[in-house]
């Protein structure tokens, strides 16, 4: 059986319904009620407390942790998923412990890594999903409003990253590996604009805001260090932030999903 937590998010549902069409039992981990494909078991947990995980993790061979807490103690998860028998472990990181040593992600991979299960680390760059930010924008008034108009990164299908997961949960040979993900192409606002434009066939204009303006904007929704980490990124990449690094064609097979692809599979979000 495997475990996946943050089951409802933008990677941890694509990964379940994966698992599930594969014949594999899954137990789906959320902090709310959800529903989930037919034969998914699902448990209410939270990660801050790890005694509500044991009926969860009991009788599991390999986890799926994501972490969206970032001053979570992860330490204490690990071990109950060590303590419950499980073999496997797939954590779900993000390229900046690669590109920028962020430390809340380095500490956490610590952790994983250290455990002494069989682990294998994704880190992927940017969600083509965080393109749902301009739904609203788009559905009323046709428009997208971002910075950096013409700065490209090779953002990534959160579907893709979900097959690479399970390749991952159920395969043998992605232990004590680290992937860096992305999507198979640079791609800037501009570009992703008009890719929904051309999702939707309706036309949508690009309006290019300054870093100070989309700095008020972002910290509406997050802290400080987090928006101003994400505006370096998407403003000023460097280079590894911009490498399309092929693993997601190395471990499944096929060619990385180009935003496009995503952005006609999610058209109605749009509309």
């Amino acid at each position: 059986m495997i475990v996946v937590t943050g089951a409802t998010g933008n990677v941890g549902r694509p990964l379940v319904e994966t698992l599930a069409a594969a014949g594999k039992p899954v137990t789906a981990v959320s902090r709310g009620e959800a529903v989930f494909p037919p034969g998914v078991a699902h448990r209410r947990a939270d990660l801050a407390e790890p005694s509500s995980l044991k009926p969860a993790f009991e009788g599991a061979e390999a986890l799926f942790l994501l972490i969206r807490d970032q001053e979570l103690e992860v330490r204490p998860v690990v071990d109950a998923a060590v303590d419950a028998g499980i073999g496997r472990i797939v954590l779900l990181s993000s390229e900046l412990a690669a590109t920028r040593s962020d430390e809340s992600q380095r500490a956490f991979e610590a952790v994983v890594v250290d455990s002494g299960l069989a682990w294998t680390i994704l880190r992927p760059g940017g969600f083509a999903s965080n393109a749902l930010l301009w739904a609203e924008s788009v559905r009323l008034h046709r428009t997208v409003t971002a910075p950096f108009g013409d700065v490209g990164l090779p953002v990534i299908d959160p579907l893709d990253i979900a097959e690479v997961a399970a390749a991952a949960l159920t395969g043998d040979d992605h232990a004590g590996r680290a992937y860096l993900l992305s999507g198979p192409a640079l791609v800037t606002p501009r570009e992703q604009t008009a890719a929904i434009a051309a999702a939707i066939g309706e036309p949508v204009s690009f309006v290019e805001q300054s870093r100070a303006e989309a700095r008020e904007q972002f910290l509406q929704f997050w802290p400080a260090e987090v928006v101003d980490a994400s505006l370096a990124v998407i403003g000023t990449p460097n280079e590894a932030e911009q490498e399309v690094t092929g693993e997601v064609e190395r471990v499944l097979g096929r060619p990385a999903t180009p935003f496009k692809e995503w952005a006609k599979r999610n058209a109605d979000a749009f509309r």
